[in-house]
């Protein structure tokens, strides 16, 4: 799962519309810092305060020893606590459909311009969740908005695998870093396109609509590129799918299909499959006659 990162990025580096408004309308950029500010406060559980364009977790008197005429330092060193002491769940605000398209190559865009800096995409990735409708939302705990996604928001760049057979364990890279093993909570899929039968194998990122604590959901996914895909069918071996001989892989002892036999090598496999059953239960008929 991608970090917080709220640190790392000062007012400048967020993405403005031409009259330098933030993504839900009407906000001003002391607005918006303040909903990160209260993100970053919290998952440290401290009060955080904005000095010189940085994120600067403070208690008390600290603010005022940092320089900073914020509202932790007017408030002092009581009100400080008695806010960290109580902290106000809060309800977020829906901001309806926000400017952000994610294409099917993982390319985040911004009302139209591709979102260039990859600390930035990571930042918006760690708050997106999926509804159990697919729609797609970045939320943090003051503000809600919807997104646009073509097809799903992550592509799998990378593919490294130890051990072997039923042992073997296939972990994947996405495009925002992001590390997943494929297991029964991450299983691989292989969807077909029903006019040309092509194969597009997609990889669970985010169970449950986005995370823990995210409710229950459809799940988000990233798309596995072509050259993994290639490495994926490298591994390959057959395997049973209920009476379906298939080709696929394993990984945390489960068996993933990646793409049937042909008809007539499948039924030719699902005869002796079944000659090969019968002749171990007459074997184990005599047997009990014998014994």
């Amino acid at each position: 799962m991608v970090a917080w990162r709220g640190a790392d990025h000062s007012p400048g580096d967020y993405p403005r519309d031409g009259r330098g408004a933030f993504p839900c309308a009407g906000r001003t950029s002391l607005e918006v810092e303040s909903i990160l500010i209260s993100r970053a406060q919290g998952e440290s559980g401290k009060p955080v305060t904005q000095c010189g364009g940085e994120r600067t977790d403070v208690s008390g008197a600290n603010a005022r020893a940092a320089g900073c005429e914020g509202a932790v330092g007017s408030v002092g060193t009581a009100g400080a606590a008695a806010v960290a002491a109580k902290p106000r769940r809060r309800v977020p605000v829906d901001c309806g459909d926000l400017p952000f398209l994610i294409r099917r190559d993982g390319t985040w865009l911004y009302r139209g311009s591709p979102i260039g800096r990859k600390e930035l995409v990571c930042l918006f990735a760690s708050v997106l969740k999926r509804e159990a409708d697919g729609s797609y939302w970045l939320e943090t705990p003051a503000e809600r908005g919807r997104i646009e996604v073509e097809d799903v928001p992550f592509v799998a760049v990378e593919l490294d695998w130890t051990g072997s057979g039923r042992e073997q364990r296939l972990s994947f890279r996405t495009n925002i870093d992001e590390v997943v093993t494929a297991d029964a909570e991450h299983p691989i899929r292989v969807a077909h396109d029903l006019l040309t039968c092509h194969p597009t194998p997609y990889l669970m990122v985010r169970p449950g609509g986005g995370g823990p604590g995210a409710g229950s959901g459809s799940g988000i996914e990233a798309r596995i590129g072509r050259a993994v895909y290639y490495e994926l069918a490298a591994l390959a071996e057959p395997g049973w799918i209920g009476c379906r001989r298939a080709l696929g892989v394993w990984s945390c002892r489960r068996f993933f299909p990646l793409g049937e036999l042909p008809p007539e090598e499948m039924g030719e496999a699902c005869r002796a499959r079944g000659a090969a059953g019968a002749a171990g239960a007459r074997g184990g008929g005599r047997s009990g006659q014998k014994d």
